[in-house]
């Protein structure tokens, strides 16, 4: 049994490791930059950073070799075992598993980083002790994942969780047909209820492009165009968050990227799921992340089983 489960978060711009004992304790941590738009430099980096953890937890591995998860922007193909639907491009039409344990010398898991998002949450995070957690990723686009008795769900097609290409629920007669989104269709919900999302819907309203960060302060500062943005932003990811809800009924769902640290959110939100969901109550916690911005390299080292 391994005592060590390495993680590798892969982001655009960094690429973050963690090695775990078995109590989900962090014994190394280490980031580094990504090379950009270069496929084998990220492959060697991943290795290197492999490498570098073990040396610091040979003490703890016994001369056991540690196991090793990685989060990537994207999912392998079940169709040709390549990367697809990564926005790290360079990552697309590659091998990666199959490269990374190469480079290692050992068999690698991979899921999308939202998948390990929600698997960090589930196993010791805010949707420890539910069986059904949903984990909402809320950031430049909105992905998601989902875990069943602390085990993520997969589907055939590898896009379990992909709620943010759903339309949005219930549009009111300005929400359609909606923003073009990058996937070619009209409407996607991650054009609304993301932070990007935000940012451009106050633009429309007021002319002026600012952060959804800077939109949130100003409602707290009590400016009104900012209120009125966040309160629409409320009510569309009540709407989200609810079909949700309706489909697959989770104990919890845990919000995570930029837009999770809007506290009213975790108030606001549920106030208005009685309207949608189709139910006489309304259970199910709304929760920020336990674990933070760490939560998705824990979740690449959980992908490891902790019989293994």
């Amino acid at each position: 049994m391994s005592e060590v489960r390495i993680g590798i978060d892969l982001g655009g711009t960094k690429i973050e490791a963690i090695a775990l004992d078995r109590s989900g304790g962090a014994r190394f941590r280490r980031r580094i930059s990504t090379p950009q738009g270069q496929y084998g430099e990220t492959v060697q980096a991943i290795a290197a950073l492999v490498a570098e953890a073990e040396d610091a937890t040979s003490a703890l591995r016994g001369g056991t070799p540690a196991t090793v998860g990685v989060g990537i922007p994207g999912t392998i193909s079940p169709a040709t075992g390549h990367i697809k639907n990564a926005n790290s491009v360079c990552l697309i039409g590659h091998a990666l598993d199959r490269d990374i344990a190469a480079a290692i010398g050992r068999p690698v898991k991979l899921a999308n980083d939202a998948d390990c998002f929600a698997l960090s949450e589930a196993t010791d995070g805010a949707g420890d002790g539910h069986s059904i957690v949903f984990g909402a990723i809320l950031g430049t686009g909105a992905g998601g994942g989902l875990v069943v008795n602390k085990t993520l769900v997969r589907g055939p097609n590898a896009i379990t969780g992909e709620w943010g290409h759903n339309p949005l629920p219930w549009p009111q007669a300005d929400e359609t047909p909606g923003p073009k989104c990058y996937c070619g269709l009209n409407g996607c919900q991650e054009t609304f209820i993301s932070g990007t999302g935000l940012s451009r819907y106050f633009a429309e309203v007021t002319g002026t492009t600012v952060t959804a960060e800077d939109i949130v302060a100003r409602s707290e500062a009590g400016d009104a165009a900012a209120l009125a943005a966040v309160a629409r932003y409320v009510d569309r990811l009540a709407r989200a968050t609810a079909a949700a809800i309706n489909l697959i009924d989770p104990h919890v769902i845990v919000l995570g990227g930029g837009m999770s640290k809007v506290q009213r959110l975790y108030l606001d939100v549920p106030k208005l799921w009685p309207a949608y969901v189709f139910s006489d109550t309304v259970v199910t916690k709304l929760s920020p992340p336990h674990h933070g911005d760490a939560s998705g390299v824990r979740g690449a080292a959980w992908l490891w089983p902790l019989s293994v």
